[in-house]
């Protein structure tokens, strides 16, 4: 018996045979490599028998019969016109010679459309195997070549793991042994070049030699790279299957493939560069389609795509192609609106949707009311505006624009739908939104309710790579598990996959502590009590913000970039890093030091800082121009230039920054949340000579940013739907506090939809401030107004998504709106006021810690829904003589050199007040309720657990027995984190 052939020979036959099996018009037949014309790069039979079937009078006119200098002078006409503007344009538009057009290719027909359907099946889609391409190796061959009407379009080399040789080896052939000035490899010639085993997929749409950029194709598999076992055949059949069908591959001729063009601002200079869909977005956008087609208007998506998925090619594709699709024979949409929550992002967005040349000219960038109205009447398909500018926008919007159906589409929805925000687009777009001149309340209130509805006339299309529970309740897929809805995103691509499929780095491969180490003294005599908790943060404050203490930091972050970013020349030399500052005047002082110490170590490079304009104290305006030399549109761009490697920011460039020649990152600013995710992920876009990336972190430990990562490594998940019902335990909470009545609320809220004097309604409201200020006493009041702002806010979030209206919230919603901004903040005493003039720093340390990779586990992760509670009350002061502030402060902050610190800060504030807390004898003390004789158990069981330590910690032990300050302040700490009176 003939054992089965495993080579990649073996490989090229399945996939043969699979392509032409299906037999439709057009369908894939197998091509004739010997009918290869290597020196005009196309299947002249195929090519000819194509021109003869659909335009024979240009057979004679060309010549293509014969061998003339007619024949020849039309095909290198060809060869000139693809090589100019790329292959896809050519076969959309065709080509001109002469007085005559020549069409190389049928698009998909309409339904109604039967000479475009004949048309359509004159295609003639033909795969080869063994295409000898080049003209002067005539003896090197390519696996498989598919060609459309004789034009070549994707090229493929196949391995197969079973002979010890995959996806990579072919990547490596591609790279090294194929030249890309070789026709056929030319930059547009084909639009993809495929490297396939029976396990993964690789492409790259240009070939540059070994800098050659393939990116992941594969499907995922359990939410992380790779491909699932297929029980029908090889795990990546679905390449030539599914993706290359005629009818899908004409999709992606038509709709997705395209050479963008994009004009640096500064210096006019074009770059172009070939885009081809990962199958992720090509998935996401032909699922979102499909679903309109069936669904029709007035439905909400969510998108979870991995921050550096490519989410702005996402939304250009979706949106030029949403402006088609029909539901039941009538166009969906009549226009698509992209809102941005950033200007980069925008300028991104607006870029990528302009580089598709067939909507060009249905494209239109909002920037205030008067160009929506205009587009949206000029019959414009496409319309661009940042979330800024929609509130101005929303202002010029006339009701017959309500009649029309919109598809917006949202990127990072997280911030782009908060409150008013998500109001005013309702307004804006909806069928019946407030008008002029109502006749009465009730029916003013309808309205006004019924415009913050999600709109029945729109659907909602919401990317994101970190959604919150608002954004999972508000444009996530319900579904039910054991009576709980839940919700989760309609399509996921996850920071995992796109992790292990390299497509972006792992920010947190390379994490490097930065631990900092100060000691203060105490400059008066006496012993003042200060708030501990509020006096230890204006401490680390004022100790981060000594000029001495950013300078040291400073020379650090130089110092690493220079040693282990520069010179060892990451990023192929290109490297740039980011400094994440806490504040405006942070970033400055950053900016200044990072530049001293710049030019008095000759480093050849300078800084940039970014942050908003303020004004300052004088009153003049400061901006980044006065420091950086050029204007804050030029940032982005200067940044990619030297002698510019370092960019220092405040806020800005924190999201929707898309850099890939970031490289390290200097944070100096606490996050947490969404925000470190964001933050973090500035680093992670890829780049062909990108392999690592690096944080420094001076002011976040690692479990919160473990924590933070966590929800969004792989699919995220909302546990429940926010109870509507903790609104009416709120409002109800409120009326209790008799700082307004019903009365007074329907009263105002008539007055107001009357349009009352505004004097009239601050009479209204002063009423109400008055109970709250001379009835109440701070915990009340503090109580009030967290509970008033917790139901305007959830409230604002619950009334956009229930299916029903409550007349009573929408009046409580609207007084108090504007009834929470006149209530005064408690002042409360400052019981740490004064902890500033009663210090001075002695010294100052910063000491790196050994780079670490924080690990993720694996999982969908579920976060809790919206929470209804109202705010929380003050938290009781710490008390503490300013002595003990000081000695918690330095011994925290390691102001004794221990051997292992690391090990004995996790003795001293994890392991030894957890077995202090177990003591019998302390735990009734603090049942007792005596806080004297639970002291004294204390100090005893403190006792016992240090004793049992004398063998593994004896320098530890040792300073607890010998050290006073120590042993006092010790005490004193594990009491506070122990001690629990009994309820």
């Amino acid at each position: 018996m003939t054992p089965t052939n495993l080579d990649e020979a073996s490989l090229e036959e399945i996939i043969i045979a699979q392509m032409v099996a299906d037999g439709g018009a057009p369908g894939w037949v197998q091509g004739n490599p010997k009918s290869f014309n290597a020196a005009y790069c196309l299947d002249l039979a195929v090519f000819r028998g194509f021109i003869r079937e659909t335009q024979p009078a240009l057979i004679d006119v060309l010549d293509l019969d014969g061998d003339s200098p007619t024949t020849h002078k039309f095909l290198a006409r060809l060869q000139g016109e693809i090589t100019k503007n790329g292959i896809v344009a050519c076969l959309r538009g065709g080509i001109d010679h002469g007085q005559h057009h020549i069409d190389l290719y049928y698009p998909t027909p309409t339904v109604q459309n039967a000479k475009a359907a004949v048309q359509f099946a004159q295609n003639r889609l033909t795969v080869t195997r063994q295409v000898h391409y080049s003209s002067k190796e005539t003896g090197k061959s390519l696996d498989l070549v598919a060609f459309i009407n004789g034009l070549p379009i994707v090229t493929f080399e196949l391995k197969n793991q079973i002979t010890n040789q995959t996806v990579e080896d072919a990547i490596k052939q591609y790279k090294t042994d194929r030249d890309p000035r070789e026709p056929i490899f030319a930059f547009g010639r084909c639009m993809a070049h495929f490297a396939v085993d029976d396990q993964h997929v690789r492409f790259s749409p240009k070939l540059s030699g070994t800098s050659s950029w393939f990116l992941p194709f594969d499907l995922g598999n359990n939410g992380g790279a790779g491909n699932p076992p297929n029980p029908d055949g090889i795990m990546t059949d679905y390449l030539w299957k599914q993706v290359l069908e005629p009818r899908s591959l004409a999709g992606i001729i038509e709709n997705f493939a395209a050479i963008v063009t994009t004009k640096d601002p500064k210096t006019g200079k074009k770059t172009s560069s070939a885009i081809f869909p990962r199958f992720h977005q090509l998935d996401a956008v032909r699922k979102l389609l499909a679903d309109v087609e069936a669904r029709g208007s007035g439905i909400r998506y969510l998108i979870q795509h991995s921050a550096g998925s490519g989410k702005s090619n996402s939304i250009a594709w979706l949106a030029h192609q949403l402006t088609g699709v029909e539901h039941e024979g009538v166009r969906a949409f009549d226009s698509v609106i992209v809102v941005t929550d950033r200007v980069i992002l925008d300028s991104q967005i607006r870029d990528t949707i302009k580089g598709f040349t067939q909507v060009k000219s249905t494209v239109q960038h909002a920037d205030s009311s008067k160009d929506l109205r205009n587009a949206i009447e000029a019959g414009k398909k496409i319309i661009i505006t940042t979330v800024q500018k929609f509130p101005y926008i929303v202002e010029g919007l006339q009701g017959a624009q309500r009649e029309k159906r919109f598809a917006i589409i949202i990127d990072e929805a997280h911030s782009s739908q908060g409150g008013k925000v998500s109001a005013a687009l309702a307004q804006a777009l909806s069928k019946d939104g407030l008008d002029a001149g109502v006749e009465d309340t009730e029916d003013a209130l309808n309205r006004l309710m019924e415009s913050k509805k999600m709109l029945p006339n729109a659907s909602y299309f919401a990317f994101t790579a970190t959604p919150k529970n608002k954004t999972l309740e508000t444009f996530g897929h319900p579904f039910t598990v054991d009576g709980v809805v839940k919700h989760r995103p309609f399509h996921s691509y996850t920071m995992r996959q796109a992790i292990e499929e390299k497509f972006i780095l792992d920010v947190l491969a390379n994490y490097i502590p930065v631990d900092t180490y100060y000691k203060l003294v105490k400059t008066v005599e006496d012993d003042p009590e200060f708030d501990a908790k509020r006096a230890s943060k204006k401490l680390r404050t004022y100790v981060e913000g000594q000029k001495h203490a950013i300078r040291q930091k400073a020379e650090i972050m130089v110092d690493h970039f220079d040693a282990q970013v520069v010179k060892p020349r990451k990023i192929g030399g290109q490297a740039r890093a980011m400094v994440v500052a806490g504040s405006i005047a942070r970033a400055i002082d950053y900016f200044e030091a990072v530049s001293a110490y710049l030019v008095e170590t000759n480093r050849p490079y300078k800084a940039i800082v970014a942050f908003s304009d303020f004004t300052n104290a004088e009153g003049a305006k400061i901006t980044e121009a006065n420091y950086n030399g050029f204007p804050s549109s030029e940032i982005a761009t200067r940044i990619q230039e030297d002698p510019y490697r370092v960019l220092i920011c405040a806020d800005k460039f924190q999201t929707g920054y898309d850099e890939p020649l970031l490289h390290t990152m200097y944070v100096d600013k606490t996050l947490s949340g969404v925000k470190a995710v964001q933050t973090l992920s500035r680093l992670n876009r890829a780049h062909p000579q990108k392999h690592d990336c690096a944080v420094l972190d001076f002011a976040n430990d690692v479990d919160t940013i473990q924590f933070a990562f966590q929800d969004y490594y792989q699919t995220t998940v909302l546990a429940d739907e926010t109870d509507p019902d903790k609104l009416n335990d709120l409002a109800a909470d409120l009326v209790k506090a008799a700082v307004f009545t019903q009365e007074r609320v329907d009263y105002f809220v008539e007055r107001y939809l009357a349009d009352a004097p505004i004097n009239e309604l601050h009479a209204l409201l002063d009423a109400s401030v008055a109970e709250y200020v001379e009835t109440m006493d701070e915990d009340e009041q503090i109580e009030f107004k967290g509970a008033a702002k917790s139901f305007v806010r959830t409230y604002g979030f619950l009334s956009a998504i229930l299916p029903y209206s409550n007349v009573w919230w929408e009046k409580l919603s609207i007084y108090l709106g504007f009834l929470v901004p006149k209530l005064p903040s408690p002042e409360g005493e400052d019981l740490s006021a004064g902890v500033l003039e009663t210090i001075d720093l002695d010294s100052f340390r910063v000491e790196k810690r050994t780079a670490m990779a924080i690990a993720l586990a694996d999982g969908e992760a579920e976060i809790d829904p919206v929470p209804g509670s109202g705010g929380a009350g003050r938290p009781e002061p710490e008390m503490e003589r300013l002595t003990e502030i000081l000695a918690s402060f330095n011994a925290l902050f390691g102001n004794i050199s221990w051997q292992d610190e690391e090990r004995i800060r996790q003795r001293v504030t994890e392991e030894v007040p957890a077995k202090v807390a177990e003591d019998p004898v302390y735990q009734t003390a603090m049942a007792n309720n005596d806080e004297a004789n639970a002291k004294v158990a204390m100090v005893d069981a403190l006792g016992k657990v240090m004793l049992s330590l004398v063998q593994d910690e004896t320098q530890l032990f040792k300073e607890y027995s010998d050290n006073e300050d120590f042993k006092k302040w010790f005490e004193n700490a594990v009491f506070r984190a122990t001690y629990r009176k009994s309820a």
